[in-house]
């Protein structure tokens, strides 16, 4: 089967064998897999020996539409003991696309416990979103969201567009600042409203840079929580005055674990089914696994109008 890595020389779509699953193990035929922010890193640093891609969804053997918990947790650790097993102290090496081979392949072998069902209505080829709006329902969980709050999400990338729909999903005001107009309209259209005005409950930074840190604190009310849902390649620097005066509750939420009734993933691919417009407002790019090369290009480049590109290997 082809299966997508990274070498030295980059992007290689290579031939390799699919192990046959063990007897806790099922395997998918994978349909879509999505190219995260993540992934673009992951090719300019030290090449990983592994399959990429770790928003996936496709059909088990028997046609059971499913996507991909890519978050394999060791069950024997204390975070494990306490349900949380994104903080896992082995997790980060065992997740698929990075620790072990992901979906960007015709096919990937998978723990049981890592597959999520579908709920009508969803289609497989949408569902490589549970990934990405699972950490946006996981940092909600962390960040205390509630009904009636006012939300002020930094960043437009996929992870604040999720979060957006969300918080309108849990009944918020939500606000949304944006850099490029592709991501102004998507925020439109899952039902935020563009600019910020005024003090606001909970602010989300999925932007990662210095200024969007000092753009999120200047908005918070005195008390209210700073959730970072973005990555820091160039470190993390808080302005320590208004940090500390006003008591601001800096909330990181990483991937996805459980909730009190179910995994985040569920709740995802539940979201997803419930509200179409997330899918069709997010994936604005896709295209067959044969052209991967051409697919990272294009997720690249923010102003080119890309928000999700996905890979379906089917489409050939």
């Amino acid at each position: 089967m082809r299966a997508l890595r990274c070498r030295e020389t980059g992007l290689a779509l290579e031939d390799v064998a699919l192990g046959a699953p063990g007897p806790s193990e099922v395997r998918v035929r994978v349909r879509a897999s999505g190219i995260c922010g993540s992934d673009l890193h992951a090719i300019e640093a030290p090449p990983l020996p592994h399959t990429l891609g770790h928003e996936v969804s496709g059909l088990l053997d028997d046609g059971t539409p499913v996507a991909v918990w890519p978050v394999t947790a060791c069950g024997r650790c204390d975070r494990c003991g306490a349900r949380e097993p994104q903080q896992c102290r082995g997790a980060l090496w065992n997740i698929y696309g990075y620790g072990r081979d992901g979906g960007m392949a015709d096919a990937m072998v998978i723990e049981r416990a890592s597959v999520v069902p579908l709920p009508p209505g969803l289609d497989v080829r949408d569902a490589c979103l549970v990934e990405p709006l699972a950490c946006s329902v996981h940092g909600a969980r962390r960040g205390g969201l509630a009904a009636g709050q006012r939300v002020a999400v930094i960043g437009g990338g996929t992870i604040g567009l999720t979060f957006c729909a969300v918080a309108r999903a849990q009944g918020c005001d939500v606000e949304l600042e944006a850099r490029h107009p592709h991501q102004q309209r998507a925020g439109e259209a899952l039902g935020a409203r563009l600019g910020t005005r005024g003090e606001y409950d909970l602010v989300v930074d999925a932007a990662g840079t210095p200024a969007a840190i000092a753009r999120a604190l200047g908005l918070c009310r005195p008390g209210a929580t700073l959730l970072l849902l973005a990555s820091y390649p160039d470190g993390l620097a808080l302005p320590p005055h208004t940090f500390a005066m006003n008591e601001i509750a800096l909330i990181p939420a990483a991937a996805h674990g459980l909730g009190r009734e179910d995994r985040d993933v569920d709740e995802a691919a539940r979201l997803l089914a419930r509200f179409p417009v997330i899918a069709s407002t997010l994936i604005t790019h896709r295209f067959p696994l044969a052209d991967a090369a051409h697919a990272f290009r294009v997720a690249n480049d923010r102003r080119a109008g890309a928000i999700k590109v996905v890979l379906e290997p089917a489409a050939q």
